[in-house]
C-alpha cells in the first residue's frame, strides 16, 4: 500500500489530498498540520473584521473529522514536521512537546507563505501590531479590538490584504490610514488604473500616505514614525507588505531554492529531491507569458497544483504550464482586477509593448444602473498578443477580466477578441461588450487607424508645442472642467471648423472616455493635419493628473 505524507493543508495540501483519495481508494494518506485548521477560508478572514462575514464557524471549511469520514484521511492538526530526511524517507514530527517520526513512499510539501516582516525598529516591542494570515491571527485581532476599545489603525503596505483590511476596519467603525512605500496603492496594478482606487479610498474616509516608509514603531506600538520623521498615532497596525515563501524545513532537507527563497520544481511538481514534491505559495511558478520564474501567491493556482501533483502521483498526464496571475479586490464600492502582466512588468520584461484604456458601462447604458467600468489592455503592438488586461468599476469588473484571462491563456490575440460571442441582455451587459471593444480599439492601433499618446506623454508633449483638442460638448466642459490650455471645437462642429485649424501643427484629441476622440482622428487624418488619440481621455486624465485640469 502506498503511503503519502502531506505537510500543510488549506488550498494546496488539502486538494491534494482529497484529490489523491479519489484516485487511489487503498493509499495511506496523512496531512500534518503545525496550526489547529486544516481547512480554512483564509481568503475571507477580512470580511469577519467588518462584520459581513458573521459566523466565525462559516470560515472553517472542513475538520479532521469531516475529512476522515468522507475521504478517509488521517488529518492532525497541531503536528509541526521539524525535520525531513529524504535518504531515510521520513519526518520527524512534533506534538504536545513529544517527538515522532513518520515514513513515506511520496512525500508534498504545501507550507504556504508567511507574511513578510520588514526590518522596522521597535517592531519585537510592539504590542499593538499584527499580520493576518490565518484564524489564530483573526482571533488576535478581533479580541485586541474589542479589549483595547481600539479607535484608530494604520495599515502598513497597500496590497489587496491591506486595501481588504482598511475597508473592514474602517466598516467596523475604526479610523483607518493606509501607509505604502511605493507611489500609489495596489502596487501590482500600474499607477492610473489604482488611481481610481484611491479615490475610492479617499471618498470613504481612509487617509492614504504614499511615498514613505515606516522606520520605527515608539511607545509599544502606539507612534509610528515614518522615514520624513512625521509621526501617526494608532492604536492597532496591521502588517500587509507582503508574504514570502515558508521553505526553511524544504532548505534544511536539502532541498534546491529560487528566487526569493522559493522552493524549485520541475513539470511535475517534484522537488530536486527524489520523491519529495511541493505546491502552493510556496513553489517557483513559470509566469506563463514570460516564461520567467515568479512567486505567484494565489488561492486558484495553490488549490489547481494540488490536484494536478495529485494527478501525477496517480499517473495520470499532468503538467506543471505554469500561472498568468489573475486576482481581485473590492474596496468599498469599487473593484480592480487583473490578470497577467501590468504595463510596468511587460516593459521590465524587455517586450515589446502597447496599451490601450477604453471606458464602457457594465450593461446596457440605458437600462437602469449601469455603472461605469475602465478597461486597460497590454499587448504586442504588431502581434497582438495579450500581455496583461485591468480593470476597475463597480460591476462587471470580475466578468471582463476573467474573460481576458481566459483569453490569454487560450493563446487569443487582440484580432480575436472582437469575435468572442458574449452574453447579451440589457440587464447583463452590451451587444458590443467591452472585451469586444477593447480588441476593436487595440486593432486600430496595430493597424495604423489609430495613434495613441498616453496620459504620462502629455506634459512633455504640450511643451513640445503639440495642441491639446478638446471635442467634447460645451456643457461637459463647463461641468467637469477642461486641460489647461486647451483648443475647444465640439466633434459634431469639427468637419465645419477646419479652417481654425493649423495644418502646421500638431495635435492632441481628448474627448471624455475615447470615443469621440477617435472619430475626430479619423477626420483630421483623412483632412491632412497630423494628430494623435489621448488614450484614456479626459476621465483617464483627470483622476490620474488632477492639477492638469481647469474648472471653467
Amino acid at each position: 500500500m502506498q503511503k503519502i505524507v502531506i505537510i500543510g493543508g488549506v488550498a494546496g495540501g488539502m486538494s491534494a489530498a482529497t484529490r489523491l483519495r479519489r484516485l487511489m481508494e487503498d493509499a495511506e494518506i496523512i496531512v500534518f498540520e503545525k496550526g489547529p485548521f486544516v481547512s480554512f477560508a483564509n481568503c475571507g478572514l477580512p470580511y469577519f473584521v467588518s462584520g459581513e462575514i458573521k459566523d466565525r464557524e462559516a470560515l472553517l471549511l472542513q475538520t479532521p473529522t469531516s475529512l476522515q469520514k468522507r475521504f478517509g484521511l488521517d488529518v492532525r492538526p497541531f503536528h509541526e514536521v521539524i525535520a525531513i530526511n529524504p535518504v531515510e524517507k521520513t519526518v520527524t514530527v512534533k506534538h504536545d512537546a513529544q517527538l515522532m517520526e513518520e515514513t513515506y513512499d511520496q512525500l508534498i510539501l504545501s507550507p504556504g507563505a508567511k507574511p513578510f516582516l520588514p526590518s522596522i525598529k521597535g517592531l519585537d516591542e510592539a504590542k499593538n501590531v499584527f499580520s493576518l494570515r490565518n484564524v489564530p491571527d483573526l482571533d488576535q485581532i478581533m479580541s485586541y479590538i474589542a479589549s483595547q476599545e481600539a479607535k484608530k489603525a494604520t495599515i502598513i503596505g497597500a496590497g489587496f490584504i491591506g486595501l481588504e483590511m482598511a475597508e473592514n476596519l474602517q466598516r467596523k467603525g475604526l479610523t483607518v490610514t493606509i501607509v505604502e512605500q511605493a507611489a500609489h496603492v495596489l502596487p501590482t496594478v500600474d499607477e492610473e488604473m489604482a488611481a481610481y482606487v484611491q479615490q475610492s479610498l479617499t471618498k470613504n474616509g481612509v487617509k492614504i500616505v504614499l511615498g514613505k516608509s515606516v522606520v520605527a514603531l515608539e511607545e509599544d506600538g502606539r507612534t509610528i514614525r515614518l522615514m520624513d520623521e512625521s509621526t501617526i498615532n494608532t492604536d492597532l497596525t496591521i502588517l500587509a507588505v507582503g508574504v514570502q515563501p515558508a521553505t526553511a524545513l524544504a532548505k534544511a532537507a536539502g532541498i534546491e531554492l529560487g528566487r526569493r527563497g522559493g522552493i524549485l520544481v520541475d513539470e511535475n511538481y517534484q522537488t530536486s529531491q527524489k520523491d519529495i514534491y511541493a505546491v502552493g505559495d510556496a513553489i517557483i511558478v513559470k509566469q506563463q507569458i514570460t516564461g520567467e520564474e515568479a512567486l505567484i501567491s494565489l488561492a486558484s493556482p495553490a488549490n489547481r497544483q494540488g490536484r494536478q501533483v495529485a494527478d501525477v502521483l496517480a499517473g495520470l498526464p499532468r503538467k506543471n504550464k505554469g500561472s498568468i496571475g489573475t486576482a481581485i479586490v473590492r474596496v468599498f464600492e469599487m473593484t480592480a482586477a487583473s490578470t497577467g502582466l501590468s504595463e510596468r512588468n511587460a516593459k521590465m520584461a524587455n517586450l515589446p509593448v502597447q496599451v490601450v484604456h477604453i471606458s464602457g458601462k457594465d450593461h446596457a447604458g440605458y437600462y437602469p444602473g449601469a455603472t461605469d467600468m475602465h478597461l486597460k489592455l497590454i499587448f504586442h503592438p504588431e502581434t497582438g498578443e495579450i500581455y496583461g488586461a485591468q480593470a476597475v468599476g463597480e460591476k462587471g469588473v470580475d466578468k471582463r477580466i476573467d474573460v481576458l484571462a481566459t483569453a490569454i491563456k487560450g493563446g487569443l490575440t487582440v484580432f480575436d477578441l472582437p469575435e468572442l460571442e458574449l452574453t447579451y441582455a440589457p440587464p447583463f451587459g452590451s451587444a458590443k461588450d467591452p472585451v469586444n471593444m477593447i480588441g476593436y480599439a487595440a486593432m486600430n492601433l496595430i493597424e495604423g487607424l489609430s495613434d495613441s499618446i498616453q496620459w504620462h506623454e502629455l506634459p512633455a508633449a504640450l511643451q513640445a508645442g503639440n495642441v491639446l483638442l478638446d471635442v467634447r460638448s460645451d456643457a461637459e466642459r463647463q461641468q467637469n472642467g477642461t486641460v489647461k490650455n486647451a483648443l475647444h471645437i465640439p466633434v459634431d462642429d469639427l468637419r465645419y471648423r477646419l479652417s481654425e485649424l493649423d495644418p502646421n501643427k500638431s495635435y492632441i484629441i481628448s474627448c471624455h472616455s475615447g470615443l469621440r476622440s477617435y472619430i475626430a482622428e479619423r477626420i483630421l487624418k483623412q483632412s491632412g493635419f497630423h494628430c494623435q488619440n489621448l488614450d484614456g481621455a479626459f476621465q483617464l486624465l483627470s483622476t490620474v493628473r488632477p492639477e492638469m485640469i481647469d474648472h471653467v
